[in-house]
């Protein structure tokens, strides 16, 4: 957003001060969990990543779903805003329980933090695969 925009409308404004607070606290809670965390818009607009999404290389500005659609397909994300209750989905990926959450913030209706627990094992499981292939 402009400058300009910003300063003719308040609400923007106060909209990105309240953003900026949600990505304060998320990174005090968040930022040092073992396994790729997001806190997430409405939109499906990643507004930050922890240091272990950022370290396997997530994008924060982008759709969550962007790098591997397939791996959203059963995605919880507008259930989770719905009903303002955390929802879990627990699958298989090649052999590495994940055991997928979706958190909706408290006190906003538009953003939830999202994380899979399993996902570092599983990471670790291809990149071994991978090595043993070369």
């Amino acid at each position: 957003m402009l400058q300009h925009e910003r300063e003719s409308s308040g609400t923007a404004a106060m909209t990105e001060q309240n953003e900026q607070a949600l990505i304060d606290a998320f990174k005090a809670m968040w930022g040092n969990y073992h396994e790729p965390t997001r806190l997430i818009h409405r939109s499906f607009r990643v507004v930050a990543g922890n240091a272990t999404y950022l370290s396997t290389g997530g994008q924060v500005g982008g759709k969550c779903n962007a790098t591997n659609p397939e791996l959203h397909k059963g995605c919880r994300a507008i259930e989770c805003l719905k009903t303002r209750k955390t929802t879990c989905k627990t699958s298989d990926m090649n052999g590495v329980r994940w055991d997928s959450y979706w958190v909706p913030v408290e006190g906003s209706e538009d953003y939830y933090v999202h994380f899979t627990n399993g996902m570092m094992e599983f990471i670790a499981k291809m990149s071994e695969r991978k090595e043993q292939t070369k």
